[in-house]
């Protein structure tokens, strides 16, 4: 009566080093060698390796704990929150889209700027092309007439106004 309800575990080494085991239904090697060291005293693993297990089972459970929040966030298996749990998961969520959302005001600020600043090149490369156009065809009065234009078109683009003295020609 006292065999029937005991755990067992066998380990069987062959002539040819191959191994075998046997542990009763209700319980695992591991479980088995852990009773056998905390009964026995004796130390089958340094304490190295002990604090590596403790390792992976704090990390195992962390996981589980992140893949239960994971589901909470995307909605799944929420009967078993609590109001106060759901109203931290609808903040956290509010969070994350107000940072989504400044991140796109961000991208789009930058973004016209990046196209005003092409304009501004553009503009710049287009006077600079038509005075190579003008010079390389040599008419003056072309050059004249559509030289102011292009000039007030360059002061515009760089935000300079004609009464300002020319800076570069003072030294």
């Amino acid at each position: 009566s006292v065999l029937c309800e005991s755990e067992i575990a066998v380990v069987v080494f062959s002539s040819l080093d191959k191994m075998s085991e046997f542990c009763s239904t209700n319980t695992t090697l591991p479980k088995m060698l852990e009773k056998y060291q905390q009964h026995s005293g004796k130390k089958l693993w340094d304490a190295k390796h002990e604090n590596l297990s403790a390792e992976i089972e704090r990390i195992k459970r962390e996981n589980d704990n992140m893949q239960i929040e994971l589901r909470h966030l995307k909605g799944e298996d929420l009967s078993s929150q609590n109001p106060r749990e759901l109203i931290l998961i609808e903040d956290a969520l509010q969070n994350g889209i107000t940072s989504v959302r400044d991140k796109q005001m961000e991208f789009l600020k930058m973004l016209k700027l990046n196209g005003k600043t092409l304009e501004e090149e553009h503009k710049k490369l287009t006077y600079l092309l038509h005075h190579q156009e003008l010079a390389m065809h040599g008419s003056r009065s072309g050059c004249q007439q559509r030289g102011a234009e292009y000039a007030s078109e360059l002061q515009m683009a760089l935000g300079v106004q004609p009464i300002q003295p020319n800076l570069q020609l003072t030294k």
